[in-house]
């Protein structure tokens, strides 16, 4: 299949959204534009708000609520301060950067700050091992690509050894765009063999790495110790109390434990204790789906007769009509932990953490010991989601510490999000002008969907709620809230940011504290507060960014930080923080809106500069920004680029990214296409 062998919903009907009609098919099989997933009758907070000054008097709250912002905090040692007469200095001692201005979206660069400069890493289709080729462009096969970098790079970390000369990359293919890897066809083998070497693009690649000192660039290194790749056909085990459950068995799968391949991962982490975790996001469209029970209807509205890329004609597996497979899309969905330590270790799939679009899992040790996972269900008016390991985390560096924290994301209990917010009804108008208060914020809880293992949801099994947690989450009056992407809890201070790429079909009707812009084509981050504890249940929030172009959107706020002094910005989707504990967003559809290739932005979170948005480095035509890695102390950043010139073809590309050759040389891997990369940008 290429682009041209399908049908894409014009321009017209995206820019609802975030993305082009390219990324609307490929990513996420038009999921926007379809029935809405989540028909359930959970109330919007406009209906509840009345209720939240007495809960707050029962708390015992202030007027400002539990969120606990230290407005008044000193600024810490390093941090920007706003530069007189409205400067754009920012960045720490070892990061400072003056902020780019946006770059307009025809612009086929990657743009960093005056001082630094930047180079791939690895591009899709550089080889992993000796006696794979180089990508040759026109020669493509499944064989080679299963040994190559793979496409659409999101998560990404880059995990240096003790010594700092070497390390480790990691990186997931979220999917594929083949209408820039291939010319078109109509032939009925060729596109077959497409199948096949698109099922190898996917999943993740392993790096070693190596370089000269602290500071300076990585070079990836050929036939390195933990090289490897795991793509959709590589085995994963199933762990937890819905493995091995009659909702997971397929005719390939008896015991319901093994599970061949991962797909659509999107946002993940890096554990305390050294592993990956990476979230199946649109898993939906790998399928030919069938969508004739309530529990399929909750993933994906609407049948359809084909996959995305028509996989089912290759691998029966991807047919959900067929009774022998019709649990095969169970089985996909969740968060998955690979150790990039261990090339021959076999990945897992932790049933445990719930089955939904997963963006990414991001976790932090609480302070009873226990690993804490938060995670947003990325799909318009889903929800945002908790797990609290049954077990403690063992910070020492043993073999039986290791074994025992590579079992803890196995047990536990699944939590979802229910927001209140704190403002009179008539003072959140959906225009994002502030309440009387000057905040959005309020309380929340942590609603139980499993306790000590077991399903606390009337009439639902343990494994029901677990493969099933959209359902299960319903029942309980979870907040449908604006597309959760990256959930991430600030390792220096325990508050967790929440980023909500946007929500364009909020309505008057449904809009509350927590979402209250109507059409939210922009998108917010919420800054989360646990009162109870990091594995409790309670929690305090307030909105720390509405984005968009200040400069043409009535409805942004930085924090209480002056509009005119800040970079617009719009569709936060990963978050990341550097040692000072500043957060940093990467951004997905500002292209769309308001006109600027997506980017990479600072946010100091204390002190005089919170709130203010500053650009850091610009990706090229049609890309999303994704990563991102911060090395402040080393004056280094990380971003994975991915789907550079999706709106061109093979023979009219948009991008030439990263190569910018003329032609292409396969002897060399040097392609005259755009291929997704991972870059890095040092100090010059």
């Amino acid at each position: 299949m290429t682009i041209t062998d399908i049908q894409l919903l014009p321009m017209a009907d995206h820019v609802r959204g975030k993305r082009s009609p390219v990324t609307c098919h490929f990513k996420c099989g038009n999921a926007c534009l379809g029935p809405e997933c989540n028909t359930s009758s959970n109330p919007a907070f406009r209906e509840i708000a009345s209720a939240a000054l007495s809960r707050r008097a029962l708390l015992g709250l202030g007027a400002a609520g539990a969120v606990g912002i230290a407005l008044a905090a000193a600024t810490p040692a390093g941090t920007a301060v706003a530069a007189p007469g409205g400067g754009a200095s920012g960045g720490g001692a070892r990061l400072p950067f003056d902020a780019i201005s946006p770059v307009p979206k025809i612009v086929d660069d990657f743009t960093v700050p005056a001082g630094y400069t930047w180079a791939p890493i690895i591009r899709w289709g550089d080889p992993l091992f000796s006696g794979v080729p180089a990508l040759d462009f026109d020669n493509q096969t499944p064989e080679a690509q299963a040994g190559q970098f793979g496409y659409n790079c999101d998560y990404l970390d880059v995990i240096a050894d003790r010594s700092g000369r070497t390390g480790v990359l990691v990186n997931n293919h979220e999917y594929v765009n083949p209408g820039i890897m291939f010319p078109a066809t109509s032939d009925a083998a060729e596109l077959d063999r497409r199948a096949a070497i698109f099922k190898a693009a996917h999943g993740f690649s392993v790096v070693e790495l190596r370089r000269s000192k602290l500071g300076r660039p990585w070079r990836y290194l050929v036939d390195g110790r933990r090289n490897r790749r795991i793509t959709a056909d590589t085995v994963f085990e199933l762990t937890g109390p819905a493995a091995g459950t009659d909702l997971v068995k397929t005719a390939e799968d008896v015991e319901g434990r093994w599970v061949k391949g991962t797909l659509g991962n999107c946002a993940g982490g890096t554990t305390p204790w050294g592993t990956v975790l990476s979230g199946e996001e649109n898993f939906d469209g790998y399928f030919a789906w069938a969508a004739d029970t309530a529990g399929q209807k909750r993933y994906r509205a609407t049948p359809s007769a084909k996959s995305t890329y028509t996989f089912e004609r290759i691998d029966p597996r991807f047919d959900a009509h067929d009774a022998g497979y019709v649990n095969e899309p169970n089985r996909f969905g969740w968060i998955v932990e690979i150790d990039p330590e261990d090339p021959s270790s076999t990945p897992r799939k932790h049933t445990a953490m719930g089955r939904f679009k997963h963006e990414g899992a991001n976790v932090i040790i609480a302070e009873d010991g226990r690993a804490v996972a938060y995670m947003g269900d990325d799909q318009t008016n889903d929800y945002l989601y908790k797990f609290v390991s049954k077990g403690t985390y063992d910070p020492k560096n043993t073999p039986v510490a290791r074994r025992k924290n590579l079992g803890l994301l196995s047990e536990g209990d699944l939590y979802v999000a229910k927001f209140t917010g704190n403002s009179p009804v008539a003072e959140i108008t959906g225009t994002g002008a502030l309440p009387a208060d000057g905040l959005f914020d309020g309380t929340g809880q942590w609603i139980p969907l499993t306790q000590n293992g077991e399903s606390v949801i009337p009439g639902m099994t343990t494994q029901e709620v677990l493969v099933f947690t959209r359902l299960a989450a319903d029942t309980v009056g979870a907040t449908k809230m604006d597309r959760p992407e990256d959930v991430q809890p600030n390792p220096r201070t325990g508050k967790v940011y929440v980023a909500l790429t946007n929500n364009s079909s909020r309505s008057l009707a449904t809009i509350d504290e927590a979402n209250p812009v109507t059409g939210n084509r922009n998108g917010h981050i919420i800054e989360l507060t646990e009162t109870a504890g990091q594995s409790g249940t309670a929690f305090g929030w307030s909105i720390l960014l509405l984005c968009g172009d200040p400069a043409v959107d009535r409805n942004t706020y930085f924090a209480g930080f002056p509009k005119e002094l800040v970079s617009p910005i719009s569709c936060p989707d990963n978050v990341a923080f550097d040692s000072e504990g500043n957060l940093w967003i990467s951004t997905d559809g500002a292209p769309s809106k308001i006109g600027f290739n997506d980017g990479l932005f600072k946010v100091p979170l204390e002190g005089p500069d919170r709130g203010r948005v500053q650009q850091f480095l610009s990706v090229p035509r049609d890309a999303e920004t994704c990563g991102p890695v911060i090395h402040d102390q080393e004056g280094m950043v990380f971003v994975a680029v991915q789907h550079p010139g999706e709106e061109g073809t093979v023979d009219a590309p948009t991008s030439y990214f990263p190569d910018y050759v003329p032609s292409h040389r396969p002897d060399s891997g040097l392609v005259a296409a755009p291929r997704p990369s991972v870059v890095q940008v040092w100090r010059a």
